[in-house]
């Protein structure tokens, strides 16, 4: 430090000319993002979104916040930044399509010790890639760089998403009852719940990030762990366009299919479930062998091949499945709605296909 001279705040750790060529670097990533209603441009104080120019007439706002959890950890050990930004996406507008809502803008907040503006890029390129996959504008976000609040290397992220949904059509509807069919859509691994477990089994099976993956042939292990979170709203949207016949959604993340299901359920039911029917991913087989984890805490920490739960009107389930199928999914028929006595909750039958 030149003591001829006052203190800078470069000195002090944080360099505002970073930021802004990390400015320069993301423009173009936020203008692929454009969609009507908002031009994503950034640099301003404040986005703006046009509700008129997305076509509501009567809306209602729906916000959803999130981050990624210690999947982060993932992402700064191995150097692999391009895809945690679709897992931070996925985890907000997934629960906005949950009520019926349009996803319609993203904002970011990254956090770190010292700013690299190259890996603070792959970040956002991959907060883009999931706004594009949603349909929605990433209209801002804002950077922060401290150091001695984290330590250089490391950095952290949280995802604000706003959505909109018609009055009339808010999900989920009131008329949920016993005999409504239960449909699920897969996940494409852990997403982003439940990896403070996922590094424990990981530490306790003495493996590196680096190690072959024991459920994934030709990846390492810390590659296969961060494929990202699916995102699930446009075959949601489309379903929804296609008939009356979708009662509710349910997002599959932290508590798994045994506590989110029942957040869209009314007293006096159960979501009956059959076990034997999910899709289990062998990354999940791993881990209940790895970690020696009990098939009860397995479904309520992870989503176990579930990424998403529709509920259906029993006479429409036929095409609401079909409409899913139309856009894309596969489509696995879990159950049921029950008549239970107090509070709603999951009643499962069978067992999970964990392996030995």
């Amino acid at each position: 430090m030149n003591k001829d001279r006052g203190l800078s705040y470069r000195e002090a750790g944080v360099d505002i000319d970073a930021g802004n060529r990390l400015v320069d670097l993301i423009k173009p990533l936020t203008r692929a993002t454009a969609r009507p209603g908002a031009d994503a441009a950034i640099g301003g104080f404040g986005g703006v979104f046009d509700l008129k120019r997305a076509g509501y007439r009567d809306p209602l706002l729906v916000a959803a916040t999130d981050g990624v959890g210690t999947k982060l950890k993932l992402a700064i050990e191995t150097g692999k930044h391009g895809t945690i930004g679709i897992d931070l996406v996925a985890m907000s507008v997934n629960d906005l399509v949950v009520q019926g809502a349009e996803p319609l803008l993203f904002l970011d907040y990254f956090a770190c010790g010292k700013l690299d503006p190259g890996q603070a890029r792959d970040v956002v390129a991959g907060i883009a890639a999931g706004c594009r996959e949603a349909g929605c504008a990433l209209i801002g976000g804002e950077t922060a760089e401290m150091p001695g609040l984290y330590a250089a290397d490391d950095y952290d992220l949280a995802g604000f998403a706003l959505g909109a949904v018609e009055r009339d059509a808010l999900l989920p509807r009131t008329d949920v009852a016993p005999g409504d069919v239960i449909l699920g859509l897969p996940s494409s691994g852990v997403h982003s719940n439940g990896f403070s477990l996922v590094r424990r089994v990981i530490a306790e099976a003495g493996l590196a990030l680096g190690s072959p993956a024991p459920f994934a042939s030709g990846q390492p292990l810390g590659e296969a762990l961060l494929t990202p979170t699916r995102i699930y709203v446009k075959p949601a949207l489309a379903a929804l366009k296609a008939g009356p016949g979708v009662k509710a959604f349910a997002h599959i993340t932290g508590g798994g299919l045994t506590e989110n299901v029942p957040r869209v359920l009314p007293d006096g039911t159960a979501a009956r479930i059959a076990l034997d029917k999910i899709p289990v991913l062998p990354v999940f087989q791993w881990l209940a062998r790895a970690g020696r984890i009990e098939e009860s805490e397995m479904l309520r920490t992870f989503n176990c091949g579930i990424g998403f739960v529709v509920i259906a009107d029993a006479k429409q389930a036929e095409r609401v499945a079909g409409a899913f199928e139309q856009a894309g999914e596969q489509v696995i028929r879990l159950g049921e709605v029950a008549a239970a006595s107090g509070k709603p909750h999951t009643a499962f039958t069978g067992t999970l296909a964990l392996g030995g």
